[in-house]
């Protein structure tokens, strides 16, 4: 068994300058190796690329800082319109609100004015009604008044007049009558 050791650990001793092949196996030496040449190799092959890569990444970046500003500009003139609007509604509600106050002030004067005017023509039609319930009323008493009094006179010539003294007044009321129609025609 010592011998398949000695003979790995003799490959694994650098080759000697008459052109023998052999690992080695020191781990520190052989990765700094192995790394510089991945890196020599990545740095001439993958230079172009890398650019490529870094100037896409770059352009791309722009184009999006470029964008940002293009949206925030935007933004800002949108804001300012929306500022500029919202000072105009405020200046036209600040309007209609002083102008309902003031028609609303309209309103109401028109209104106390019409309930008043209202109100007068109430009360003269009250004051009219009881004047006519008034005039009504005496011109009914009057009739009353007249009738009962006819009624007595009508009672007492009836009582006073005889059947001759009775003719003698309708004889005169008809010539009275006959001598009005001659004036009339």
């Amino acid at each position: 068994m010592k011998n398949g050791t000695d003979s790995f650990v003799s490959l694994g001793r650098w080759p000697s300058a008459a052109g023998s092949f052999g690992f080695n196996i020191d781990i520190l030496s052989t990765n700094l190796i192995n790394l510089s040449v991945v890196l020599g190799v990545l740095i001439f092959f993958g230079k172009g690329v890398l650019s490529d890569l870094l100037d896409n990444r770059k352009q791309r970046i722009l184009n999006t800082i470029r964008n940002s500003e293009e949206l925030r500009e935007g933004a800002f003139e949108q804001l300012e319109k929306a500022r500029a609007r919202l000072r105009k509604v405020e200046t036209e509600a600040d309007q209609f609100r002083v102008t309902g106050y003031s028609e609303i002030e309209r309103e109401k004067f028109h209104l106390i004015n019409s309930t008043y005017n209202t109100l007068e023509q109430l009360e003269n039609y009250k004051n009219e009604t009881i004047q006519f319930e008034q005039q009504r009323t005496i011109n009914q008493v009057r009739q009353r008044v007249f009738q009962q009094a006819l009624r007595r006179a009508l009672g007492i010539l009836n009582s006073c007049l005889n059947n001759e003294l009775h003719f003698r007044t309708i004889n005169a009321n008809i010539d009275m009558l006959g001598s009005m129609k001659e004036i009339t025609d």
